[in-house]
């Protein structure tokens, strides 16, 4: 079986994602995926466009925080497996940074588990963030909107 958390530089097959993750389960009704991207021509931060993104991390705890946030929400949502995929290193725009999936027998957990992850993946996950604009690079803060987004589900995050 694949693993649940993948960090890496290199991209992903959205498609290949998803069979791999339902191969073989025929309990599965429902796949919910997200999968974000870098925006760009948009102002970031700093009010400057975005020409870049470099994402940094640290192994081994990286992964094990995600692997617990997949854990939480399978006692929260009545799913059969989960897949997290976070890109690594400096990405353009256009270029995918982050895959969250979920399977479950019904659409309603599918999609609440993974709009849980996501939310969780913003404010809690340890990746550091530095946008790459026309004046230089900066480090990107914590948003306030990602930790409102994150107390529906019950959990104070504190990051902004």
């Amino acid at each position: 079986m694949a693993a649940r958390v993948r960090i890496q530089a290199e991209d992903f097959n959205l498609a290949d994602e998803l069979s791999e993750l339902r191969r073989q389960d025929q309990r599965v009704g429902a796949v919910c995926s997200f999968v974000g991207t870098v925006r760009g021509g948009h102002e970031g931060n700093n009010g400057l466009p975005v020409l870049g993104m470099e994402l940094e991390h640290y192994p081994g705890m990286t992964e094990k925080a995600i692997e617990a946030m997949i854990d939480d929400a399978r006692r929260r949502f009545d799913i059969y497996a989960a897949r997290v995929i976070h890109r690594v290193g400096l990405l353009r725009p256009m270029d995918q940074i982050v895959m969250v999936a979920v399977t479950s027998a019904h659409r309603g957990e599918s999609f609440k588990a993974c709009e849980f992850l996501m939310d969780y993946l913003k404010t809690q996950a340890p990746f550091w963030k530095k946008e790459q604009t026309p004046q230089g690079a900066h480090w990107v803060d914590a948003r306030a909107g990602d930790d409102a987004a994150l107390a529906k589900w019950g959990i104070e995050a504190g990051n902004a």
